[in-house]
């Protein structure tokens, strides 16, 4: 692989910049100049895959190759979940909001479904998450249903295919465990995969949030885009929320990341506890 300055590393410092603009183009991530390291060691192997010899030879690849821009894209992605990430947070839906939504419908205030999306699902763990907490409280006559996404084609891949490897059973509850995950026996020894009912509330795509139109859906109940708006400039932040709150429901709730707020973000919404916003007059 071609070399940039000796003083620069292997990428320029104006092609680090073209890259920056590129992404943030194209994905709204704002990529800060303390990455650069991260960006050649996440495109490096791409560019051996390839067998282009420099960082700008592969960038006039991208600037010409939409296909190529999105799997730069998924290079680029850091995709780390787990199972019943921020706990807190599934205890307030669990403990809080589910009974409220069930008290509300017996009330005939609202209909028996439900509609949920994670937005930047990454590999599958929270939607799952969200599966289990729904199918273990509501009952079967509920219309449930969990929307999936994330910009990352491979992590959607991984989150398809519902299969985790077995040491990440730690990371459930047993009784949810016990009751909704299968464990691998032969060829699949080591390995977990979620059963056949939460599969069937989980659709997954993949949406940009930099694209000029989302596909339809909602209104939902709650939304969750946790550990997603930390990749964006304030800019970014604002348009990503605006946007996504138009498909929250009245009444429906906005979960965001341990490290986020939407303070000085938007107005539309009002912190109920810690990362967690109400579309509602009532907490």
């Amino acid at each position: 692989m071609r070399a940039g300055r000796a003083d620069e590393g292997p990428i320029a410092t104006r092609v680090f910049r073209r890259f920056q603009a590129v992404i943030r183009r194209e994905s709204g991530i704002s990529l800060s100049d303390a990455k650069k390291a991260l960006l050649v060691g996440r495109l490096g192997r791409r560019l051996r895959d390839l067998g282009i010899d420099s960082f700008e030879e592969y960038l006039e690849r991208v600037e010409a190759d939409a296909g190529e821009r999105v799997l730069m894209l998924d290079a680029i992605a850091t995709n780390e979940t787990h199972f019943f990430r921020e706990p807190a947070q599934f205890t307030f839906l669990k403990e809080k909001v589910f009974p409220r939504w069930l008290e509300d419908a017996a009330a005939g205030h609202r209909p028996r479904r439900l509609r949920i999306w994670s937005a930047g699902c990454s590999t599958g763990e929270e939607p799952y998450s969200l599966a289990m907490l729904l199918a273990s409280f509501f009952p079967r006559d509920w219309d449930l249903e969990i929307r999936a996404s994330d910009l990352s084609t491979k992590a959607l891949a991984r989150a398809c295919a519902a299969v985790w490897p077995l040491e990440r059973a730690r990371e459930i509850p047993p009784a949810l465990l016990k009751t909704y995950m299968l464990r691998g026996t032969g060829p699949e020894e080591g390995r977990m995969k979620a059963g056949p009912e939460l599969r069937a509330l989980v659709t997954f795509e993949r949406l940009n949030f930099a694209d000029e139109t989302w596909a339809s859906g909602g209104p939902f109940d709650a939304i969750l885009c946790r550990n997603v708006l930390i990749y964006f400039d304030a800019e970014g932040k604002r348009r990503a929320v605006s946007r996504l709150l138009d498909h929250l429901a009245e009444g429906g709730f906005f979960f965001v990341g341990h490290a986020e707020s939407l303070n000085g973000i938007t107005d539309r919404v009002r912190p109920v506890m810690p990362c967690v916003y109400s579309a509602g007059a009532r907490a």
